[in-house]
This record gives C-alpha cells, sequence and structure tokens, in this order.
C-alpha cells in the first residue's frame, strides 16, 4: 500500500467535509474527522460500486446511519466520480443543492437511503440484507456463477446503537444468519451531551455477541490495515452478521478532538487553521490533490470492469434461462408482470360479509402467484392480520413483536429494488412504526403497511388497543396514502392501487365483517379517493360521507332516515352517501369532481368515522357536522362500544335531522 497516497486521500476527505461544514456555518464536523479513514478504506479497498452507474443491480450497499455525517459521504461521492461536483459540496445544506444537511434519497446520486433519524438507517441495511438474500435465492441458479452476490455496509454511531429500533433490527438480523451485512462502528464514546458514560456504559461487544453477530474489534481507527483486516474477517463469516467496533476520535486533528463541542457546529476561524496545521494542509477551502483525486477515480474503472463482468454472467444466465432472467429484469426495474391481477376478479363472488382483514388476505394470496416480487409478514400477528402468502413459505417473514424495525426493514427492502414489502400490525401499534412510516414517505419508497383492528370495534381488548387518533395521524403524513376501504371489493381496488403505486401506502382494515357494496362503483371509484354509493334525485339536501365500516353505518341511517320522515307525514330529503376510502387520491383529484361528489356548495353535510374527527372539516365545509371520536375507547362487546361512543344509526340520525333543520 501507498501510505503517503492513502493519507493524502483520508485527508482530503477529511478536510472536504469540514470545509463544507464552515462554509454553510451549519453541520456536523467531527463524525468525518474520526470516521474518515474507515470510510476511506471500505469505499477505496472494499465495496463493489461503479460511480458511473449507481444503480447497478448487484452493488454493494452502503448506508451512512450516522447520517449528521452526510458531508463525509458527499466528499466520498465526489472523489470516487459520482455525479456530484464539487460546486455541490460548496452548497452544503443549501436551498435546492444535492447537499442536504442529511443523505437524502432521490436527491444525491449514490445515496442508498434517507438517514438522520438515529437508527432507521442501521435497521433498513437489515432490510437490504434480507432482500439480497431473497433475491439470491430466486436468481442464482445452482452450478452458475450467482447473479446476486454482494454486501450491505454501514457505519452507525453510538446514537444508532441507544435507539431501541436498533435492538430489534440487529436481533432478527443474527436471527436470520445474514453473513452479508457488516457494520462498522464509530466508537467515538461522544454523544451531544457529553462522554457516553453518562447514559451508555453498556458492554456492546458481549450484547451483539449474544444477538448472534460476529464482533471485531479494532483498536486504533487511523490504522487503515487494521481496518481493511477487520472487513475481510467479516467477509469470510458467511452465518452471521458482522460488528466492527472502530476506535475513533472525534474531531480527530482539531482542538476539539474528543469531546461533545466537536459533534454538531462548525469549528470556527481559529479551530480551522489548528486544523489545517495539525494536517499540514493548505489554507484553501475545498482544496483537493490531483494526486488523491487520481486515486480516488480509479473506482471508476474498477466499478465498470466489475459491471461488465457481471453483465457476463447475466448473458450467460440468459442464454441458459430466458424466463427466468426476463422475470429478474422485470423486477429490478419496479416492473409488473403481465397478467399480475388477473385472479383477483375472480374474488368476493360468493356475495358474504367479511372483514376487509380477510378480504385483503384473499387478495394477497390472489396475487402472490402472479406477483413473485411480493414478500411480507406482520409483527407475529399472521393469524389477526391475514398476511400470510400460503404455498412459498421463503416470502413469509416472520419479524416478531419488532413493529418499530419491521416497517424500516421493509423500507430497506423497497429501496434495494427488486421486491414490493408489506407488512402488518394492528393499527394502533402504527405509533410505533411512525418513525419509518414517515421516512418511506419521504423517500417515496414502495412499503405497503398492512393496519387492522381499525376502530373501537375491536372491543373487549379495551382502549390499549382501539385506535382514535391513529387515522388522522397518518393521514396528516405527506405523500402517504392511506385507504380505509369500506367492503371486500374496495379492498381489491385499494390494493390494485397499493401495489401499482409509486409510493408508501396505508391499508386501514376492519376486525368485523362488512357486507358487500356495489362492485363497480368500489372498483371504480376507490382510484379517485372518493365516490357515491347511494344517491337521490336532484341536487342532496344533506351528504352522508365516511370511510371504512361507517358508510354502512349511514347507508342504514340514510334508510332510518326516510323511514322517520315518512311516518311522521313529512317530505323526504334527498340524501346522498359517499364513501371516501382515501383523503389524499380524493384531494388529488379536480375541484369540479369533488364537489360533484360531496354535493354542491352550501349544502348540509355529516361526516362520520369512529376515529378523531381532525381533518375532516376540510370536507363537510361550514355547514356541516362530524360524529367521530374526541376520547378513548372502552373494552366491552364491539357492537357495544361503537353504540355507547355514538356510532349507531339513531345517533346518525338525531345528528342528520337536527343538520336538516338548521
Amino acid at each position: 500500500m501507498n501510505e503517503t497516497l492513502d493519507a493524502l486521500c483520508v485527508t482530503t476527505l477529511r478536510l472536504l467535509a469540514v470545509d463544507a461544514v464552515e462554509q454553510a456555518d451549519s453541520g456536523h464536523p467531527g463524525m468525518p474527522l474520526g470516521s474518515a479513514p474507515m470510510a476511506y478504506v471500505l469505499w477505496h479497498r472494499i465495496m463493489r460500486h461503479n460511480p458511473t452507474h449507481p444503480q447497478w443491480p448487484d452493488r454493494d450497499r452502503f448506508i451512512l446511519s450516522a447520517g449528521h455525517g452526510s458531508a463525509l459521504l458527499y466528499g466520498l461521492l465526489h472523489l470516487s466520480g459520482y455525479d456530484l461536483s464539487l460546486e455541490e459540496i460548496k452548497q452544503f445544506r443549501q436551498w435546492g443543492s444535492r447537499t442536504p444537511g442529511h443523505p437524502e434519497y432521490g436527491v444525491t446520486p449514490g445515496v442508498e437511503a434517507t438517514t438522520g433519524p438515529l437508527g432507521q438507517g442501521f435497521a433498513m441495511g437489515v432490510g437490504m440484507a434480507m432482500a439480497e438474500r431473497r433475491l439470491a435465492e430466486q436468481f442464482n441458479p445452482a452450478g452458475f456463477a450467482p447473479l446476486i452476490n454482494h454486501y450491505t455496509y454501514a457505519i452507525v454511531s453510538d446514537g444508532d446503537l441507544m435507539e431501541g429500533i436498533s435492538s430489534e433490527a440487529a436481533s432478527l438480523a443474527g436471527h436470520l444468519g445474514l453473513g452479508k451485512l457488516i457494520y462498522l462502528y464509530d466508537d467515538n464514546r461522544i454523544s451531544i451531551e457529553g462522554s457516553t458514560d453518562l447514559t451508555f456504559t453498556e458492554d456492546v461487544a458481549a450484547r451483539f455477541a449474544a444477538y448472534r453477530w460476529q464482533v471485531i474489534r479494532v483498536a486504533d481507527g487511523e490504522n487503515l490495515d487494521e481496518i481493511e483486516a477487520a472487513l475481510r474477517q467479516a467477509q469470510a463469516e458467511s452465518q452471521r452478521p458482522s460488528l466492527i467496533l472502530v476506535h475513533t476520535h472525534i474531531g480527530f486533528g482539531s482542538p476539539r478532538a474528543d469531546s461533545a463541542s466537536a459533534h454538531g457546529s462548525p469549528l470556527g476561524r481559529e479551530a480551522m487553521a489548528a486544523t489545517r496545521r495539525f494536517f499540514q494542509w493548505p489554507d484553501s477551502p475545498f482544496h483537493v490533490p490531483q494526486a488523491a483525486q487520481d486515486h480516488f477515480r480509479t473506482l471508476v474503472a474498477r466499478g465498470q470492469a466489475e459491471e461488465a463482468a457481471w453483465s457476463t454472467r447475466l448473458a450467460t444466465l440468459r442464454d441458459h434461462f430466458p424466463e427466468e432472467m426476463d422475470r429478474f429484469q422485470t423486477q429490478m426495474a419496479g416492473l409488473l408482470p403481465a397478467g399480475w391481477d388477473q385472479a383477483l376478479a375472480a374474488l368476493n363472488r360468493d356475495g358474504q360479509a367479511k372483514a376487509t382483514r380477510v378480504a385483503s388476505g384473499q387478495v394477497l394470496n390472489a396475487l402472490a402467484p402472479h406477483l413473485p416480487a411480493l414478500v411480507g409478514g406482520s409483527a407475529d400477528l399472521a393469524p389477526s392480520n391475514n398476511t400470510w402468502l400460503r404455498g412459498d413459505e421463503s416470502r413469509n417473514i416472520h419479524f416478531g413483536v419488532r413493529e418499530h424495525a419491521m416497517a424500516a426493514l421493509c423500507n430497506g427492502m423497497a429501496l434495494h429494488t427488486g421486491l414490493i414489502p408489506f407488512c402488518g400490525t394492528f393499527l394502533v401499534f402504527s405509533d410505533y412504526m411512525r418513525g419509518a412510516i414517515r421516512l418511506s414517505a419521504l423517500m417515496g419508497v414502495h412499503t405497503v403497511y398492512v393496519l387492522t383492528h381499525d376502530s373501537i370495534a375491536v372491543g373487549e381488548d379495551g382502549p390499549t388497543h382501539q385506535p382514535v387518533e391513529h387515522l388522522a395521524a397518518l393521514r396528516a403524513i405527506p405523500h402517504l396514502v392511506v385507504l380505509r376501504p369500506a367492503d371486500a371489493f374496495e379492498t381489491v381496488a385499494a390494493w390494485r392501487l397499493a401495489i401499482v403505486s409509486k409510493r408508501p401506502v396505508a391499508l386501514i382494515l376492519s376486525r368485523q365483517n362488512l357486507p358487500l357494496l356495489p362492485e363497480a362503483a368500489a372498483l371504480a371509484g376507490v382510484d379517485r379517493g372518493a365516490y357515491i354509493v347511494a344517491d337521490c334525485e336532484g341536487d342532496p339536501q344533506l351528504t352522508l360521507l365516511a370511510s371504512g365500516s361507517e358508510v354502512h353505518l349511514v347507508l342504514a341511517a340514510r334508510l332510518a332516515l326516510a323511514e322517520r320522515y315518512t311516518a311522521s307525514g313529512q317530505a323526504v330529503p334527498r340524501v346522498r352517501v359517499v364513501s371516501i376510502p382515501s383523503w389524499e387520491l380524493f384531494s388529488e383529484q379536480t375541484e369540479a369532481y369533488q364537489e360533484q361528489i360531496l354535493s354542491p356548495r352550501g349544502q348540509r353535510r355529516l361526516a362520520v368515522e369512529a376515529g378523531s374527527a381532525m381533518g375532516w372539516h376540510r370536507w363537510v365545509g361550514d355547514h356541516g357536522a362530524i360524529v367521530a371520536l374526541d376520547h378513548f375507547g372502552a373494552s366491552a362487546p364491539g357492537k357495544q362500544v361503537l353504540e355507547s361512543c355514538g356510532f349507531s344509526v339513531d345517533n346518525i340520525v338525531h345528528t342528520a335531522m337536527k343538520l336538516l333543520n338548521t
């Protein structure tokens, strides 16, 4: 090894990062200063990647779970030859730049995942390793050089390991024996408030050994050969994931080394000058020595050669297995095979009422034979969530009671590409998944969340298991499509949307049986977020709005209201019933369509939903009313809980009559 050239490259990485932070007057210089040696070794000596084709399917994946150190990653990308200019690094953390404060998937070429919320990157990396294994099982025929054969790497921090999500993800990774998962732990013993001795004195090595990980120590985070040897040892272990504890110094080379003050603020003029003197570096920001640039750029030719060799393997397999390789390229491109939804038309022909969670399970199993990319499971609730795929055990994932990690693992699988992951739990436990759901929406990845037991109709389990505010909370997440179908036909349409979606989808499903609605209207209307279930002649005097199980409640209330007026000798009011399975899809329709469905402006509207009223005012307007929940439920049979909380035909009729008479 050319130690002088290696040292030059490491210093270039370090100073590019701190210069970016200094110019932005915002950021985290300490982590790049301490972690640059391990990042350099990983990227230049170990990883297989092609800077000119960041989406090469068999590349190694890298996640900077310690996303606050993003300036280090941007330096790696620029120097290695990715499409990220030095000018972009000079615009670190500025409006419109490709170098945001934390790495963002889809913004910067070569960034594999949006990280920053600590622990999420750790868990997404586990999901990527799971995806690699699944695709290898699908597309690596015996007797041939493997088509899918890559590693997932990450740099993780003390904060990542403190977050509970990493414990869940590490536990499952060890259980699964993900030997191609290798994490470098930036063990600098400093957190924002001071030494990690304040809060984090556990034996990390013993903990991960208990998780069935291989644990390797690197005593000197400046020793490149020691770091490389540890990475080679990790690669040689095929049965266990590996955690490499690298003893580093936050803010290395600066006056703030080994102190919390190095973490999250620019060094400042004097400390920057001292740091440059320590590294014997020119006093000119964003200095990139030509020798360092040339050395890093050798990765371009190497990556192109590695991808070319892989393309040769693909061509060989295509000669022997043309149909399988067509399927491989279809899956990796995120395309759907011809006829993927052909079996859905045969569903629900018995006309029987059923819970939408049951209807969802039937859809999944109708799709699975025609959609090999579909994989998933639930948080130890498959019999309740109906997420089990029959006939192919390898596609079912036992996540265990690990909701925090489960959603992030699915995001990792979706980011890997080649799979459509889904995961299930009760709606009330979506709180545990919220961080990952939010990230999936921010990244725009194709994760499907199956959230059952969607209201106080859960019944006897009581308020701990009865969602109230959860629909409103999910609807508040930008770019997440929330679908609460009212029957089995709407569930079919909701799943069809979930499969073709280019963004994450949350399916909100009932525990209790629900009658069938008219099929044609449901299949056509769900796509637009809302549609008319029952109408009147002329403009309605009252429009009843609902989602999910409450659609059937307002349909019954409409009939009862007509009977009430008829019995009293009064003219029956004109009443329309509208199902709104998705606010997000409905809000994307034209104003004309929205008014056509809801009723003309100024007419009375009554919304009914067994959850928080938050947000419904948008749809009912100034002249409307809402029957919803502003309190928790209770432990009792579901029907009794619903009626006691105001979700009865009598209460809907009473509220409707008051509204009509105002």
